[in-house]
């Protein structure tokens, strides 16, 4: 073999080695881009995910209310929220009994409930009855310090309220910022007669 073609297989080869040299950081380039691409998809699929849950489950709606305990009159009152959150209520010993109805309650006796520091779920006259169930299945858990009764004309299908503090905008029992709600303000820090009775008084609840 004569060095002229010496010269050209090695150039040859050089040159051969130098395309695969260049087709493999192509691929590698192509790999490490789709990757990164994945990644980032991924991170922002979860972080979507944990900011859909975080904001499904805030308590961010929470609307409150500045109301004083231990207003007491025998005649009715025109309350400013639907549900009513707090105000002048029904006197001792017409506090509603906590529990569940079936149909609807007095406003002044349920107040008088939130001042001992219940919490009132109430739902629309036409929520599904598996709707309702759901709700007092939750309100059966709790056990104490629960009112549960029907009310129409309230603003969403279900609401939630406390003394001074209220959740609208509710549309499914199965609503976990319900549970957080209850948590938070039954029995909770604002409640102007804190421990007191919500037996002995006003109804006779299912259970």
């Amino acid at each position: 073999m004569t060095k002229e073609k010496a010269q050209a297989r090695r150039d040859h080869l050089a040159q051969m080695r130098a395309q695969q040299t260049r087709k493999e950081r192509r691929t590698a380039f192509l790999m490490w881009g789709v990757g990164g691409a994945v990644i980032l998809l991924l991170v922002g699929v979860v972080g979507f995910y944990i900011v859909n849950e975080r904001s499904a489950s805030s308590l961010d709606a929470v609307k409150s209310f500045k109301y004083v305990g231990s207003e007491h009159t025998s005649g009715p009152v025109t309350y400013k929220e639907t549900p009513p959150v707090g105000g002048p209520h029904a006197p001792p010993p017409e506090w509603q009994n906590c529990g569940i109805y079936d149909k609807p309650i007095g406003n002044e006796n349920a107040v008088h409930s939130l001042e001992h520091g219940a919490v009132w779920i109430t739902y629309r006259p036409d929520l599904p009855k598996a709707q309702v169930e759901e709700l007092r299945s939750l309100v059966r858990k709790q056990r104490d310090y629960m009112l549960l009764s029907p009310y129409p004309g309230i603003p969403s299908p279900i609401v939630a309220s406390s003394w001074g503090n209220q959740l609208s905008g509710i549309t499914d029992a199965g609503d976990p910022r319900l549970a957080k709600f209850i948590a938070k303000f039954k029995n909770g820090p604002g409640t102007p007669e804190l421990g007191a009775a919500c037996s002995g008084g006003k109804g006779e609840p299912l259970s």
